[in-house]
């Protein structure tokens, strides 16, 4: 028997039920895939983080992640939950660390607050795929239960990726946003089609001049209806902002706050920074606070 100390984890927040939850394996040496992955439909959380010591000389920790029906390479709320973890537990001071994921190895910055912390993550490379073809397109927008006029004229519908990716579309207004009742099975059948899980729907119909965009992301072919907060969605929308032109910036970088999760209950504020290259997106940061709901260990 071993003992394993586990955290349930609300990210992109400082409230306790809001937010995006997930779970933090502290200990994870020597869990098995099965193991992990049980531990991760227990959990019931979008995804859980299993923190593993280094495997290198080139990194300081390891995370695999899981959702309770398969492993993903990467995934924000629960990199921001694990470093969250960690800090607290080492009372650590700001500071960068290093991290392996499965989409390579990354810098993450520990930023000490008012004895407290936020979280910033570098994400992967950019990738930005051709928009879909205009049959591909009307069967996401048919599955999203939207039609063509509400979507937003200068937002082309494409998967764009910062390491996980996801399908953008923007539409007109936030009170249709918050409006939507998607075809999960029609989307689980699209996404086999164009080999993308996710679905962000955004708009940058916004009342606060303190936060750029609201969104709401749809992932049900890995067991996610719909994910609160979502680093691997906000992050590549950055990036989609600035290469269709739909943000001012001094060519060096850009950053906004997004809100996400209204419509399920659980808003959440993000935090993205785009580092450009000749005036093209290069890197993306995304970040954002905290807050432990819960800790316990359970023996296996």
């Amino acid at each position: 028997m071993r003992t394993l100390k586990i955290y349930q984890v609300d990210s992109f927040t400082t409230e306790k039920f809001k937010g995006n939850p997930a779970g933090v394996v502290l200990n994870a040496d020597g869990l098995t895939d099965q193991e992990m992955l049980c531990i991760a439909r227990e959990m019931n959380n979008s995804e859980t983080a299993f923190i593993f010591k280094p495997d290198g000389a080139d990194h300081e920790i390891r995370i695999r992640y899981f959702t309770p029906i398969t492993e993903v390479p990467v995934c924000g709320h629960a990199t921001v939950a694990a470093h969250y973890v960690r800090a607290v537990e080492q009372k650590l001071n700001s500071s960068t660390v290093i991290h392996k994921i499965g989409i390579g190895t990354l810098p993450v910055e520990i930023i000490r607050e008012d004895n407290d912390y936020s979280i910033m993550m570098t994400q992967g490379k950019i990738e930005f795929y051709p928009p879909f073809a205009r049959q591909e397109r009307d069967n996401i927008v048919d599955a999203l239960g939207l039609n063509v006029e509400e979507l937003d004229p200068q937002c082309p519908i494409q998967i764009v990726s910062t390491g996980h990716s996801k399908v953008m579309i923007g539409i007109k207004t936030r009170r249709r946003l918050n409006a939507l009742s998607p075809d999960f099975l029609a989307l689980t059948q699209i996404s086999k089609m164009i080999n993308c899980n996710g679905y962000f729907v955004f708009t940058m119909d916004s009342e606060q001049k303190d936060i750029l965009t609201h969104g709401r992301m749809f992932a049900p072919a890995i067991g996610i209806n719909e994910d609160p907060v979502t680093g691997n969605a906000n992050g590549p929308l950055g990036a989609y902002l600035i290469n269709h032109g739909l943000v001012k910036h001094n060519k060096s970088s850009f950053s906004f706050t997004g809100e996400q999760g209204f419509a399920i209950g659980r808003s959440g504020l993000i935090n993205v920074t785009v580092h450009l290259n000749s005036g093209k997106p290069e890197q993306v940061k995304i970040g954002g606070r905290a807050v432990i709901v819960f800790k316990t260990e359970i023996q296996i």
